[in-house]
């Protein structure tokens, strides 16, 4: 099947850039609708209505995918010289090197490493501090918690080698 690269504008319509094994191409049965008012929006009848896949742009890939199989435990599904891709369940964790992003992103510009995070992934767990010691034991720093929120949730954070945040999310 192939992978969606991409939304452009082309003569004030919407397409979705796909990858389909022979370059890029735009698909004309995936036209972006416009709506009344003037507002453009997107077709999803034919979505699943999850997401998939994760990218995440890393620095050094070789340190990133022994963090990442150290400490989740997680399988390569696919591996070349630009990245790594893991089996989280319903979704793939796509360790890309940064190096390769600007082609998947462009016209957007890669962010650096060190910026700051800008979003967490949460992970759902049954008991949030026995999941903390696993990580202490596999040399993972917490930035913080086990905290219990007032939103009914015990939380605790920790970032991958790129600056990637984790949390994971114990509901009370």
């Amino acid at each position: 099947m192939p992978n969606v690269r991409r939304i452009v504008s082309v003569e004030h319509r919407l397409y979705i850039s796909i990858d389909n094994g022979t370059g890029n191409s735009y698909d004309p049965n995936r036209i972006v609708k416009k709506c009344k008012w003037g507002r453009m929006r997107m077709a999803t009848a034919d979505w699943a209505n999850k997401i998939t896949e994760i990218t995440l742009f890393v620095e050094d890939l070789n340190r990133s995918k022994a963090f990442y199989q150290e400490t989740f435990k997680l399988a390569i599904i696919y591996e070349d010289e630009s990245c790594a891709v893991f089996d989280y369940g319903n979704t793939s964790i796509n360790l890309l090197n940064h190096s390769n992003a600007r082609e998947l992103i462009e016209p957007a510009q890669v962010g650096r490493g060190g910026d700051g995070a800008r979003f967490q992934f949460t992970i759902q767990v049954p008991d949030v501090d026995r999941v903390c010691d696993e990580l202490e034991v596999r040399g993972v720093k917490l930035l913080n918690g086990p905290i219990t929120r007032p939103w009914g949730r015990r939380t605790a954070c920790f970032a991958d080698l790129d600056g990637h945040v984790w949390e994971i999310a114990q509901v009370l």
